[in-house]
Formats: structure tokens, C-alpha cells, sequence
């Protein structure tokens, strides 16, 4: 047995609903629940400002690392001190050869190139060594006189008082940087207890009348530089004189320069990045503020959300905030006019519906043939009524989404209405109306729009001032420029509008129809949804009366002055 319930649904076309079957949770729920952007936390920088960090920090990373590894300034350094000890070696083997060997002899007086020795390598900080022609040590600036008493004083920090920066810098430029360019490239010293020259290559170059020179590092990676020069009697090589220093001083010119450097990084570096920062908050900010806005603006169904004004920022986010604000209140404005719209709808609706069902409710009562023949017409005419109304509603629903979606063309506005009032003279609804159409003929006015919609909008107005146009009337239409604007003008001879009228006559559903007229022919849409499609153009319509200049009117009171009803729209000339 089929339940009540059941068989209503069965009527309406429906499924009944089933008793223990759980309620669905509404879309809105589930698009909340997944679309929902993840929460970050606020201490936590936006992927926008490590991006930017990403960007900015290694090329300047790159710029520092170029910079520290200072080779050119090095070798000029060491270039520098080589030619140096080769100026002083030159010196000293000029005296050895001049004063230290006999003029017969092939060999050194060993005494006298000893004292030269240490009286001329005592005024340098390098240390002189003189080899024989055989290779064997002669004299060592190290081991005679007081230079091998003097003592070197260096300055110390103070234990646990060295700056923290001059710790990274000693670290970075010991285990990056000085290592590599001397353990990698530099031959470790060495002395044998008992030096020869076979054990220094420079000093073997001397020896064949060659300068040598060679580059070593101590223990300590410390640069030892070395100078080979031979000491020659009338061309004749007696020995080589062997000078050799520690670049210490090229290290810490080479380490002031770094330093230097790494004070301008760091400056640099703080810089960058507080820009770096100041840039994404102006960028990051404004659009997470934009995006919370946007998404609040979804998931708030009964308040109005504010979308940040950003428009005096002048930029790229100041047009998004624009376009946001503009989209949030068309968007609302949209919501608001089918809120709107549904209510008229219901309200008319429900009036041929209420006649309807009234007319059902007596039918059956009602036995004289004439009562039921004029409710079954009542009905009838409420049926069709019903019918114009879903047509001119769904009508008006989709235009808007169909003037979106339409591709505008240029149109030649005067052919289409010299095209529309000749198809209206052939109608029997013009039989007993005269038309005139009037044009400026130095003007062929070019609109782009969808043209069916704008013959649309000229058949509504046509239409009205036929049906409010009294016999043997006239319908006058022109069209002319104004400014940067064409303007479709049409008036009759009717009635006009009630001067309180003139707007609401572009109302949904207002309806002003003329006393000889049944009701209900018309739904009362048409002027509003010429609105619509107009204003979808970029143009403007409005109403208004023809009225006799001062004398003319016949008859008491403002209405006798008026001869009949204007209306009229604009539309932005191509």
C-alpha cells in the first residue's frame, strides 16, 4: 500500500525521502572544509619573502666570494717582494764579488764574505745565505753577529679579549682561504742540518748565472719567499747568494683587504636583506590581506565583506584591491538583485496561481454552463498568463550571462532601425498608426553590441508606444549623435507617463497599461530588461513626456500639457 507521502511524490515527480538515511551536508560545507587555505603561523616568513632572501643573498654571496679570493692583489704583492730581495740581492752580490774573491782567484775569501754578509743583510729583514761554486754553505746572516742574537717582538692579543670578528676572519681565512692557495700550490721548506745548494732549486739557477726565485710555505702555511742571485768576478759565477723573508706583511695586507670587504658584505648583507623584507611585507602583506578578504567573502553568507582599499598604493596591488572591491560589490549587488528578483517572481506568480486554484475550487461547484464557461476562460487566461511570465522570466535571468558570453560587433544602428520600422508597418498592430522615421543624414553612427539584444530593446519600445498610441496616431523615431554617443529616440502621441512615474516604469513587473487593454497581456518586463541590456552596453534609457510649449494645452492642470510619452537610450559610439 502506497503511503500518502509516497504518492505526493509520485505526483510531483520527485523520490520520497528515506526516513533513516542520513542528511547530506550542504556543498557549501564541504567547499569550505577543502577549500580553506591552510592557517600560517605569523612568526613563520611567507614562501615570498624566502623567495626574494633565495634571489637576492647568493648573488651577493657570489659577488663576496669574488672578492675575498683576492689573487691578482696577492701575486702583485708577492711580484713586488720579489723584485725587492732581487734589488737587495743584486746589491749584496756586487760587493761579494768585488770585495770577497781575489782577483786571480776562482774561489771566496771565506772571512771577509762572512763579514759582508752580516754587515750588509743586517740592515733587512731578509735572510742572506752564500753558497760556493761547489754548492757548500759559506756564510748564513742567521748564525753570525748580533742578527742571530736579536729578537723578534710581535704584540699579542690578550687571552679571551679577541674580538669575536676577528676570530671568524682568522678561522675563514686559515681553513678557506689561505690554505688553498698555499698547501695546494706552494712546496713545504725544509733545512737540512747541513744546507747545500743542491737542496733549493733557485740557488742551482744562481749557480748558472741565472736569477731564481721560488715561493714556499712554512709549517705554520706562512709564505716564505726566495731569491737566488749570482755573485760573478769579470763573468765568472764564484757562488750564489740565496736571500729568502717571510711574506708575513703580504698576509695581512691580503687579510686587511679581506676584512675591509667583509665589513662592506655585512653592511651590504643587513641592507639587502631589510629591503628584501620591507619588499615582500609591501608585496606579501596587502595580497595574504587581499586572499583572507577574498576567502572570508566566500565562507560569510550573511555579512558583507570589506574588501583593503590598496588603490593609493598607484601599483600592481592597488589595481588587484581595485578589481577585488569592484568584483565583491558587483558580486553583492548581483546577490542582492536575485534576491530581489526571486521575490517579485514569487509575488507575481502567486497571483494567477491563487486565481487558478480559486477557479478549480468552484468549477466543480458551479452547474450553469455560462459561470463554468467563464471560469475555464479564467482559467485559460491565467494559464497563458503563467506561460508569458516563464518565458519573460527566464528571459530576464540569463540575459546577462548571455551579454557576457556574446561577441559585440560593429553594427550600423540607423539600417537596423529602417530594417525594424519596416517590418512594423507591415504588422496589423501599426494598420492605424502612422510611423515616420527621422535620421540625421550626415551621420552613419557605428555602435558595437550584440544585435539581436539591441533589437530587442527597439521591438520593447516600439511595442509600448504602439499599444499606448491612440488611432491615427503618430510614432516618431529618430536617430541622431550627441557627443560621443548615439542616441534611438522614440515618441507617440499617447498618454505619456505620470510625471511620479517615470522611473518606476523600468521597475520588474510594473506594469501602466492602457485602459482598453485586457489584463495580463503583458508581464511587465520588457521595459526593465531594455534597461538591462542597454545598461550592459554602456549606455542609458529613460522615459519622459512630450509636453505642448506655453499656451498650447488645453484643459486645467499639468497632465493637460502632455502630448504622449518619449523614450529613449544612448549607447557609446564605436
Amino acid at each position: 500500500m502506497v503511503s500518502e507521502t509516497e504518492s505526493r511524490y509520485a505526483l510531483r515527480g520527485d523520490t520520497a525521502p528515506m526516513a533513516d538515511a542520513p542528511r547530506a551536508a550542504p556543498a557549501s560545507d564541504h567547499l569550505a572544509d577543502h577549500a580553506a587555505p591552510r592557517p600560517r603561523r605569523r612568526w613563520l616568513p611567507s614562501p615570498l619573502t624566502i623567495r626574494i632572501l633565495a634571489l637576492n643573498i647568493p648573488a651577493l654571496g657570489i659577488l663576496l666570494g669574488g672578492a675575498l679570493f683576492l689573487g691578482q692583489y696577492r701575486e702583485g704583492l708577492v711580484e713586488a717582494k720579489i723584485e725587492s730581495l732581487k734589488a737587495e740581492g743584486a746589491i749584496i752580490a756586487a760587493a761579494l764579488g768585488e770585495t770577497a774573491a781575489p782577483i786571480d782567484g776562482t774561489s771566496f775569501d771565506r772571512e771577509i764574505a762572512r763579514q759582508l754578509v752580516r754587515r750588509l743583510a743586517a740592515t733587512g729583514a731578509s735572510r742572506a745565505r752564500l753558497f760556493d761554486s761547489e754548492g757548500f754553505l759559506i756564510a748564513d746572516s742567521q748564525g753570525l753577529g748580533p742578527a742571530a742574537l736579536a729578537v723578534r717582538a710581535q704584540n699579542l692579543p690578550e687571552p679571551g679579549r679577541e674580538p669575536w670578528w676577528d676570530i671568524a676572519i682568522n678561522m675563514v681565512d686559515r681553513w678557506i682561504l689561505r690554505a688553498p692557495l698555499t698547501s695546494a700550490r706552494l712546496e713545504p721548506y725544509r733545512e737540512n742540518a747541513v744546507p747545500l745548494a743542491t737542496d733549493y732549486g733557485e740557488v742551482l739557477t744562481a749557480l748558472s748565472g741565472e736569477i731564481g726565485t721560488a715561493l714556499r710555505h712554512l709549517s705554520d702555511n706562512e709564505l716564505l719567499v726566495s731569491v737566488a742571485i749570482p755573485v760573478q768576478r769579470f763573468k765568472r759565477v764564484l757562488g750564489g747568494l740565496m736571500l729568502t723573508v717571510e711574506a708575513g706583511d703580504i698576509e695581512e695586507r691580503v687579510r686587511e683587504v679581506r676584512v675591509a670587504i667583509l665589513q662592506v658584505f655585512g653592511l651590504a648583507l643587513v641592507v639587502t636583506v631589510l629591503l628584501s623584507i620591507y619588499l615582500s611585507s609591501t608585496i606579501a602583506r596587502p595580497i595574504s590581506r587581499l586572499a583572507a578578504a577574498a576567502h572570508g567573502a566566500r565562507v560569510r553568507s550573511g555579512r558583507r565583506t570589506v574588501i583593503p582599499d590598496f588603490t593609493a598604493r598607484r601599483d600592481e596591488i592597488g589595481d588587484l584591491s581595485g578589481a577585488l572591491r569592484e568584483m565583491t560589490d558587483a558580486l553583492y549587488t548581483r546577490m542582492d538583485a536575485i534576491e530581489a528578483f526571486a521575490a517579485d517572481v514569487a509575488h507575481e506568480i502567486r497571483n494567477p496561481l491563487s486565481s487558478i486554484r480559486s477557479a478549480v475550487e468552484i468549477l466543480p461547484r458551479t452547474e450553469e454552463p455560462e459561470r463554468r464557461a467563464k471560469l475555464l476562460a479564467i482559467i485559460n487566461a491565467d494559464v497563458r498568463r503563467l506561460d508569458r511570465l516563464i518565458n519573460d522570466i527566464s528571459d530576464a535571468s540569463r540575459i546577462g550571462a548571455e551579454l557576457a558570453r556574446a561577441e559585440s560587433k560593429p553594427l550600423d544602428l540607423v539600417a537596423l532601425v529602417r530594417t525594424l520600422v519596416e517590418v512594423l508597418s507591415e504588422t496589423d498592430a501599426a494598420a492605424d498608426t502612422g510611423v515616420t522615421f527621422a535620421v540625421d543624414p550626415e551621420i552613419h553612427p557605428r555602435v558595437r553590441c550584440v544585435e539581436d539584444r539591441i533589437a530587442q530593446v527597439m521591438r520593447n519600445l516600439l511595442a509600448n508606444a504602439i499599444s499606448f498610441s491612440p488611432r491615427g496616431g503618430v510614432i516618431r523615431i529618430a536617430v541622431r549623435r550627441v557627443g560621443d554617443n548615439v542616441e534611438v529616440s522614440v515618441e507617440d502621441d499617447g498618454p505619456g507617463v505620470p510625471p511620479d512615474k517615470l522611473d518606476a516604469v523600468f521597475d520588474r513587473f510594473y506594469s501602466l497599461r492602457p485602459k482598453h487593454e485586457p489584463f495580463g497581456l503583458h508581464s511587465g518586463l520588457g521595459l526593465s530588461i531594455s534597461r538591462q541590456i542597454v545598461e550592459a552596453h554602456g549606455g542609458t534609457i529613460w522615459a519622459e513626456n512630450r509636453v505642448a510649449p506655453p499656451g498650447a494645452a488645453k484643459g486645467d492642470g499639468p497632465a493637460s500639457a502632455i502630448q504622449g510619452a518619449r523614450f529613449a537610450f544612448t549607447l557609446p559610439l564605436r
